[in-house]
């Protein structure tokens, strides 16, 4: 059998996989990984955004190898962990969130569920409200505020769940206006949302700054600002979900909603933070971080070498000033894409390091997914990996490593072109 085959036969049917003859990855460097083949191919999505310096980095690889030379892999938070104390004062630091704590977890999913585990017992109130086209997880709680359907595996839900309007603009009833007045609009379906569809005593709203699984897409700069005024109305708490948005990836900002004016209660973060370790968390404010009056533990989150790589990553993203690069080459990017003149491309949209192209049936903005397929497939036969999403698996999703250089970026753009004009 090959390894496909038995990938099929003992793991879940769900479980997807890019690509008609799907690849193994063997090794890699810099921002190139190998396959099992031998063939080379240029990482335009970087492991779902988490190997976010790249490959094969021997400032990561040195930290993790001290730390299991010393032959503690593992002692759970029963114990003290010095790396786990000294990444978290660093990460409460980085946040602005006065008085922030930490929690550690071993991926975005978990970070969420715990965020939302806070709110509603901070605010004593299971009611949540989410954005369409949303995506925070695959638990039970997190799939129940996910905002697309094609990621909500069942409508049962231990949280009631209103969506509110904003995240998604390209295809949203308030497209066609300017920033301010959409921006309004959205306030004011909040507001709306607020009085007919709750209670009025909300625990919290969960918002991507930029909605990843959602295809990149990109709200106007200011528009949480907006909504964190209506919710301090309410008492209602403000979660900035930054798995995607986090460690400078977007260019502008260390975390993805610095564009939205505002210090969030609380951020969950992970993905990039480990460099393909298996970490998350959530940063909150202490009231909200300490109301849980029930014993807990995380017996892996938080671990000795996965937060001792976290720290050797957020040093690379310091020394090299990766946000800057993220910025420079995201400019670069986007400016490359939008100069493609294809009847396929309805919207290029992004920020740093987080681009989404959307294709479109020629003629109209009518979703055309397996556009997206083709140009998956030929992006790959032309050496490079890029990602698929949206809520049409419509959008091309480009997310390449931090470190990426200004030649990389070219040579991606002149594959991406190919495969484009390939439809």
């Amino acid at each position: 059998m090959t390894l496909v085959e038995r990938h099929r036969a003992v793991l879940p049917n769900w479980l997807a996989l890019y690509y008609a003859d799907p690849l193994e990855i063997v090794s890699g460097h810099g921002r190139r990984v190998t396959d099992s083949t031998g063939r080379g191919y240029l990482d335009f999505f970087a492991g779902i955004l988490t190997n976010a310096i790249g490959y094969d980095v021997p400032e990561i690889s040195d930290a993790v190898r001290k730390q299991l030379d010393s032959g503690i892999l593992h002692t759970s938070t029963l114990y003290l962990i010095r790396a786990q104390v000294e990444l978290a004062e660093r990460i409460a630091a980085l946040s602005g969130i006065p008085d922030a704590k930490v929690f550690f977890t071993n991926s975005g999913t978990e970070a969420n569920e715990t965020a939302l585990m806070l709110a509603t017992q901070y605010r004593r109130s299971n009611q949540v409200l989410a954005m369409r086209n949303s995506y925070h997880g695959r638990a039970f709680a997190t799939v129940g505020v996910t905002g697309n359907r094609g990621w909500s595996a069942s409508s049962l839900s231990p949280v009631r769940v209103a969506h509110v309007h904003g995240g998604y603009r390209y295809r949203g009833p308030f497209a066609a206006l300017s920033d301010a007045d959409y921006i309004k609009a959205c306030v004011d379906d909040l507001r709306e949302v607020i009085q007919t569809m709750t209670s009025g005593d909300v625990a919290c709203l969960i918002v991507e700054p930029i909605q990843g699984v959602g295809g990149f897409t990109v709200p106007p700069d200011g528009l949480y600002g907006a909504f964190a005024e209506v919710l301090a109305e309410h008492g209602i708490l403000l979660i900035s979900d930054e798995v995607q948005t986090g460690w400078g990836r977007t260019g502008e900002h260390f975390w993805g909603i610095g564009a939205h004016g505002v210090v969030p209660d609380m951020m969950t973060f992970a993905k990039g933070l480990g460099n393909g370790l298996a970490i998350g968390g959530v940063v909150a404010r202490a009231e909200v971080m300490d109301c849980l009056t029930a014993n807990s533990i995380s017996t892996f989150g938080g671990n000795p070498v996965a937060t001792v790589g976290a720290m050797a990553v957020l040093d690379y993203i310091a020394e090299h000033d990766l946000q800057a690069n993220a910025r420079e080459q995201g400019a670069r990017l986007l400016a490359g894409l939008r100069s493609v003149a294809s009847p396929w491309i309805g919207d290029v949209r992004g920020k740093g390091l987080m681009v989404g192209v959307e294709l479109v049936r020629p003629g109209g903005t009518e979703p055309a997914p397996d556009a997206a397929v083709a140009v998956l497939e030929g992006c790959r036969s032309r050496g490079l990996l890029v990602g698929k999403g949206g809520l049409h698996n419509n959008v091309i999703r480009l997310a390449p490593p931090m470190t990426v250089t200004a030649d990389e970026v070219d040579e991606a753009l002149d594959a991406l072109r190919g495969a484009v004009e390939a439809l």
